[in-house]
């Protein structure tokens, strides 16, 4: 029996114990409602947690006055259970209501607005809402400034709020700014292997993975997992986190050995400390499955992806963002695996739910709508696909800094598909668009700036081809209006061979084409597949944090 379970256990006896002694609306009995309710949320049961909560709530609003602070405290704790359960409209509602008692009862400068405040630009940065979160993350910070010494933690944890934000924004040089402020205070305040140095370390180590710089990554991710080790026993679930975190690091850097056996460590951990259906476990199936899609065994990906995808459709809504993740996976193999109209149908499944359950300018729909042009894209139809490809850069533009990398995946992706449809002038513009993006944001070693450049040299070269195939037409006496240019062709690998070129008028046209193509370069389709972020979602860290929510 894992640690939540032994809680509930016990906090179960004493409710029965209380019920029998105390009247229905005792203002203890709200409380054991309350620690039932945080007991069911640890273990990923939100509608469960949902309910006691609501107990508590009934009991709180007949006995106390309607600005209590203890109001207020439900009011969070049941923001939290929506939040968890990916009802963001309900939990928004939730922390306004407690808010708006702090606001009346309290001090402009007390903390527990502050935390409000977080709370509430923590709910933003999950929609999406960047701008909104960051006016909010700055409220809760002004206040900490007037009202706490320089170095509190609680300073610290506004600081990492603010990192996480501009992270999300793609905003890395800031968010490494903010995450050493946190950092910063955390090793002036705490002893060296107190938890929150952990996590201010491995959200730098996170950052750093996303910039593509590993080996920082990895040194911040160990020292993350030297204090848990220390601090911890072994089966604890952060540690577990810990493996898993490393085990993406080396899947991201092609060492699949070495990933398996951190996500195993975690998967191991996990099975024993959590229930069967519980959300991490699906994490961890999710996690492995990523690894044997990187390696090309797609059968033992899809096996992963399904226990997860099982999990969370015992364990949650039907309309949840996780589910939808789960989809976008699934997808992601059968696409690979060349069955395109599987894939589309599971990622519109995927649409279906963040249509539902988030922003119209959200970046997870943008996703959405590059993964189902990438589907029409590989049956050919390219109109289909140009459509949607242009609905996730509406999204991306509207939403994200112009020099953002999705919106360099973005102009990557329109510029292939116009390549293939053989308008060489505006796959350049695209390409070119990508390529300035990357120049600003990724260092020049970077491998994504190398297939950028790869790109443009193959259009470049189709330019160049198709030019000197329009120069041979015209001094060629067989060339006569009564006898037309053949077909333009639609893709690099039709230039090599034409079957319709049983004359040979072109022999010198495909001796050019074999010149120009034999330089490897990235293809379209690779190029997609090495964006990643189009094709796989890996589940993210969202959740508002419970610590502050119950301290409030």
């Amino acid at each position: 029996m894992g640690n939540n379970e032994m809680a509930l256990s016990y906090l179960e006896k004493a409710l029965e114990i209380q019920q029998k002694s105390l009247p229905s609306d005792h203002p203890y009995l709200a409380a054991i409602y309350n620690n039932i309710g945080h007991s069911y949320r640890s273990m990923g049961n939100n509608e469960m947690a949902l309910s006691f909560y609501e107990k508590a709530l009934e009991i709180h609003r007949k006995s106390l006055p309607s600005n209590h602070p203890n109001l207020a405290l439900n009011y969070n704790n049941i923001a939290t259970a929506y939040y968890s359960a990916g009802d963001y409209a309900m939990a928004l509602s939730y922390l306004e209501k407690a808010l708006e008692i702090h606001q009346k009862s309290l001090p402009s400068d007390h903390p527990n607005p502050a935390a409000n405040f977080n709370n509430i630009g923590e709910l933003y940065r999950s929609m999406g809402k960047y701008e909104m979160a960051l006016s909010f993350y700055e409220k809760a910070l002004k206040i900490h400034r007037k009202s706490l010494p320089s170095d509190h933690p609680n300073l610290a944890i506004n600081y990492n709020n603010i990192g996480l934000l501009y992270q999300s924004m793609g905003n890395n040089e800031m968010a490494l700014s903010y995450f050493v402020k946190g950092l910063e205070i955390h090793q002036k305040s705490l002893p060296s292997d107190h938890p929150n140095l952990a996590a201010n370390y491995n959200n730098i180590g996170l950052l750093y993975q996303s910039m593509g710089n590993n080996e920082m990554a990895l040194s911040y991710y160990e020292k993350v997992l030297e204090i848990h080790r220390k601090s911890l026993p072994s089966d604890h679930p952060n540690l577990a986190l810990n493996y898993n975190n490393i085990g993406e690091l080396y899947r991201s850097m092609g060492k699949y050995e070495m990933a398996l056996s951190y996500l195993e460590k975690a998967l191991e951990i996990h099975r024993k400390s959590l229930p069967s259906d519980h959300l991490n476990l699906a994490a961890n199936y999710n996690s492995i499955a990523a690894v044997h899609y990187s390696t090309g065994d797609y059968a033992m990906a899809l096996s992963y992806y399904e226990k997860g995808l099982e999990i969370h459709r015992k364990s949650l809504p039907s309309d949840h963002p996780n589910l939808a993740a789960n989809y976008n996976n699934t997808a992601a193999v059968h696409y690979s695996l060349g069955d395109y109209k599987m894939a589309l149908s599971y990622w519109e499944k995927a649409l279906e739910i963040h249509q539902k359950s988030l922003p119209s300018d959200h970046p997870n729909l943008a996703l959405n709508y590059n993964n189902i042009a990438a589907a029409y894209y590989s049956t050919g139809d390219y109109a289909m696909a140009l459509s949607f490809y242009e609905k996730a850069l509406e999204i991306h533009r509207k939403s994200l800094p112009s020099d953002h990398p999705n919106l360099a995946l973005n102009y990557n992706n329109i510029g292939h598909l116009y390549q293939s449809m053989g308008n060489n002038a505006m796959a350049l513009s695209y390409l070119e668009k990508a390529l300035e993006i990357h120049r600003k944001s990724l260092p020049s070693d970077h491998p994504n700036l190398a297939g950028n450049y790869s790109n443009i040299g193959v259009v470049h070269c189709s330019l160049e081809l198709h030019g000197f195939e329009a120069h041979q037409q015209m001094n060629n006496p067989m060339s006569t209006i009564d006898g037309p240019i053949k077909k333009k062709h639609r893709t690099i690998e039709d230039q090599f061979v034409d079957p319709d070129d049983d004359d040979q008028t072109f022999v010198s046209n495909a001796q050019l084409a074999r010149r120009l193509y034999s330089i490897p370069a990235t293809s379209g389709c690779v190029e997609r597949q090495f964006s990643g972020s189009s094709l796989l979602i890996n589940e993210q860290r969202s959740s508002l944090n419970p610590d502050t929510v119950e301290n409030v």
